[in-house]
Parts: C-alpha cells; sequence; structure tokens
C-alpha cells in the first residue's frame, strides 16, 4: 500500500514537473521570456494598440501572448472575461507559419477544448491550418480564437462581433476599418504586431502619426538591442548584412520613405570603375533579361575573395532576334576567355523566357540552348526582397560598398539613375531591363561571403596589383 502511494505521489509529480515544463506562458509571466517594452505593451490600455518592431524583436510574441492572457481570462493587467476574436495574418501559409505557431506555443494542451480545421488534420494542427480554436477559461466556460488571413478578402470579415483583433503584420485598409466594425458594439480592441516594410502607407498616417488626433491609438516601437534574449554577436552579423535604409526597418522597426530614386545609396564617384584586366578567379555567371522587340540585356558579373562583386561587360540590344544576342554575348565571352561549362556557356535568365508563343513551338530557352548558351531560368523574382538586396551591395550597415560597375556598361548605369518609385510602393516599370537582371544574379549570390578559398601565391601577387592598380585610378 505503501509502495503504491510512493509511486503514485512520484507519478504526480513527474506530470506536474512536466506540466511546467511545457507551460511557455509561465515562463514569459515570470520574466524569462519578455522585455520591458513587451510589457509597456501589454500594461498599456489603450483600444487601439501597436507595435512597430524589427525582426525578431519580440514582437509577434507580444501578440500571442496577449491573446491567450485573454482567451483564458488570466490577463494581469485588463479586465477578464469569456471572450471571442480574431488573429489575422497576411496568408493563409503565413499564419500557420507565424501567428498559429505562437498561439499554440502558448498555449497548454490541457487548456485546449476543440481545434476546428481549415485544412489538415486535428492531431497535426501545427502543420495544417486552423479555422477556430474553442480555449477554456478560468471562468468555467469557452473562449474562441478564430484565425483570418487578409488574401481572403474584405468580404470575409464581416458580420461577426468580436471582443479583440490581433493583425499579425500590416494589412489593408479595407480589412482594417471592417474589422474595427467587428469590435464597434463590444466597445471592443484592435492591436498589431509588425515590421514597417511597405513605406509610409496608411498605417503611418493613422497609427503612427495618428493624424486623426485619436486619443485611444497608440504605438511603440521596439528594436533588437530591447530583445536581450538576442545574441549579440548575431545582431551584429546581421547589422553588416543590412543596407542602411534596410536597416531602419528590420533592426529598429521605423517606416522607411519610399519615394524618389530605388536606388538613391547609388554613387557613381564609388560604384562606377575603370576597367581594369580581371582575374579569371573571379569569372562568375551572366545574367539575361530577354527581349525581341523589347532590349535584351545580359551583363557579365565577377566575384573577388572578399565577396564584391563587379559588373565588367554588357550587351544590350533592341529589335533582335535570339541568333544575333546568343553570337554578342559569345563575342564578349571570346574577349574576355570566359569559362564554358560541358562546351556551352551558361548563364540566368529571366522564368519568362521558359513560355512558347503561338509563332513558334518553341521557348527562348531552348533558342539560346541551339544556340550554345545553357540559361538558367530558375531565378528568384520577387521584386522587394531583390531590391534591397541590391541595396545592401551598394551600401552595407557600415556605409561599406560591396558592387562596382565598369564605366562602359552604359545602359546599367543609366538605368540605375533613372529608376524611380511610383504608386502602390512599386518601381514604375519603365526602362529596367538590366536592372531586373542584376537583381536575378544578386539574389541567386546571397549576401553572405564566400567560404574564403585558400589562395596561392600567384593568386595574391594579382590581388595586390589590382588594388594598387584601382588606388592609382583613383
Amino acid at each position: 500500500m505503501e509502495k503504491e502511494l510512493i509511486y503514485k505521489l512520484n507519478l504526480v509529480r513527474k506530470i506536474l514537473k512536466n506540466r511546467e515544463k511545457d507551460d511557455n506562458l509561465s515562463r514569459y509571466n515570470k520574466g524569462e521570456k519578455v522585455h520591458l517594452k513587451q510589457m509597456e505593451f501589454h500594461k498599456c490600455n489603450k483600444k487601439n494598440r501597436w507595435v512597430f518592431g524589427g525582426n525578431r524583436s519580440g514582437k509577434t510574441e507580444c501578440g500571442a501572448v496577449e491573446t491567450v492572457w485573454l482567451a483564458r481570462g488570466i490577463h494581469p493587467y485588463k479586465e477578464n472575461k469569456p471572450i471571442s476574436c480574431w488573429v489575422v495574418s497576411l496568408t493563409k501559409q503565413v499564419q500557420r507559419d507565424v501567428a498559429q505557431n505562437k498561439i499554440l506555443h502558448y498555449l497548454r494542451p490541457d487548456w485546449i477544448e476543440q481545434i476546428v480545421m481549415a485544412s489538415g488534420r486535428k492531431d497535426s494542427a501545427d502543420s495544417g491550418i486552423i479555422d477556430f480554436i474553442l480555449v477554456k477559461n478560468v471562468f468555467g466556460s469557452l473562449s474562441k480564437i478564430g484565425f483570418k488571413s487578409c488574401d481572403q478578402g474584405r468580404e470575409k470579415f464581416q458580420g461577426t462581433s468580436l471582443d479583440f483583433v490581433w493583425f499579425d503584420e500590416e494589412p489593408p485598409f479595407d480589412i482594417y476599418q471592417e474589422c474595427r466594425m467587428r469590435v464597434l458594439d463590444k466597445m471592443g480592441m484592435i492591436f498589431g504586431t509588425m515590421t514597417p516594410l511597405k513605406g509610409l502607407t496608411w498605417v503611418y498616417n493613422e497609427i503612427y502619426l495618428n493624424e486623426n488626433n485619436d486619443e485611444q491609438v497608440w504605438h511603440i516601437e521596439i528594436e533588437w538591442a530591447d530583445n536581450p534574449f538576442l545574441n549579440r554577436e548575431e545582431i551584429e552579423r546581421m547589422t553588416k548584412s543590412l543596407s542602411s535604409e534596410e536597416l531602419e526597418s528590420r533592426r529598429y522597426g521605423k517606416f522607411m520613405q519610399c519615394g524618389g530614386l530605388v536606388y538613391n545609396e547609388f554613387d557613381e564617384n564609388i560604384h562606377v570603375i575603370e576597367p581594369f584586366d580581371v582575374p579569371k578567379e573571379w569569372y562568375d555567371n551572366i545574367s539575361i533579361d530577354p527581349g525581341l522587340n523589347n532590349p535584351l540585356s545580359a551583363h557579365f558579373y565577377a566575384e573577388d575573395f572578399d565577396g564584391n562583386v563587379y559588373v565588367i561587360a554588357e550587351h544590350f540590344a533592341q529589335g533582335k532576334d535570339v541568333v544575333y544576342h546568343a553570337n554578342s554575348i559569345k563575342e564578349i565571352c571570346k574577349q574576355l576567355d570566359w569559362h564554358y561549362t560541358n562546351g556551352k556557356i551558361s548563364a540566368l535568365i529571366d522564368s519568362a523566357a521558359m513560355q512558347r508563343t503561338l509563332a513558334s513551338s518553341k521557348s527562348v530557352v531552348d533558342l539560346f540552348y541551339e544556340n550554345g548558351i545553357l540559361v538558367n531560368p530558375r531565378v528568384n523574382k520577387d521584386m522587394f526582397s531583390g531590391i534591397n538586396t541590391v541595396k545592401r551591395y551598394f551600401k552595407d550597415g557600415e556605409g561599406k560598398a560591396h558592387l562596382f560597375i565598369f564605366k562602359n556598361c552604359v545602359n546599367l548605369i543609366r538605368e540605375l539613375k533613372s529608376y524611380w518609385w511610383g504608386d502602390n510602393d512599386l518601381p514604375i516599370k519603365k526602362d529596367d531591363h538590366c536592372l531586373d537582371e542584376m537583381r536575378y544574379y544578386l539574389m541567386d549570390k546571397q549576401l553572405s561571403r564566400r567560404i574564403a578559398k585558400k589562395k596561392n601565391e600567384i593568386q595574391l601577387d594579382k590581388e595586390r596589383l589590382i588594388r594598387k592598380l584601382k588606388n592609382n585610378m583613383r
């Protein structure tokens, strides 16, 4: 009997110990995973609260913990009651990977009454898309956490009365307005957590500037240094990898001015250089933006052992066929003594070159291959990420340049000087053929340095001579 009692007591201790181990919310409550600016957000009693934070600053943790505290009825600074709420993400995939994952991280399994899936299996909710979760609150009833995504459109946000809405990242203005209507009759709350990557949008005017002087609007900015749980060496490494403009939003959670020249970091006095004899060991790749009636742009790229990129040759022509372009590229290769792969020249190309037209049963990719150039259409065409990658090469977080253009690449230089922001935070789609293929190349490269190759004495001598030549030219 005594042995059985001891066994049961040990079993209870083990269960309680495991439960405490899995209780991430308890650790947050105790201050083990919370910092001062997060607590400012939790303590604020305004109806419309926003956190503008850099990536990894802890902003999403704020929203997830706030949601779970309110659903459980255990918020230390607010009125507690059974609630119904929405968690709004940009897309269903982002919901699954970010906000939904964070909610499940802070919800103990024994607090969950039911999970209803929109897609996927209930027994693997972390890999499927959740429709809503019923949470047991301390009042002996249930709270409901529903999940929505902005890509569903405004109509899917109508009709329901809610206690609060959490926006994880910036929603479109019409969805924000619709959600404000959802909390109106309950005098509920809106709160948002976001990194301001889209420029001076409605959030800047409505929330950051509070142009309407709404006394219930409040915001706070969180940066990496505010999060004591981030590794200091990792912060320093990431700071060096970002452009000065991107650093403002991704580290400090500040709004970027989108307007004027897209690449305002470009400085002819720094980034345009006299041609020099580039070591063949630096030769890297060719990138092509295809065009027949429109101009076709192709540039030759080299990379030194420190990860600096050089644009060393250019082909740019309009109204010509693939045979003409292929021969022109091959002629430049001959002049440079460019490298070949299995008897062919390799290059990156816009994925649009894979399409076949009614006029031909062959794609541009096929035609280039027949003319001795093996083009790879698997390029990353994400406009926003690509622009920020180019910006980082022009000027990193320490103000250093990593991209240099030979002065004979006149079309690339011309496009850089006339590439302007337009409406909807997008560049004006005009005279950007060189810039498109430069983005493809740099996105393919990644900014992170290559693993340094061991250099022989001949290579070291070449580098010393080249540095001396470049210094003399300046």
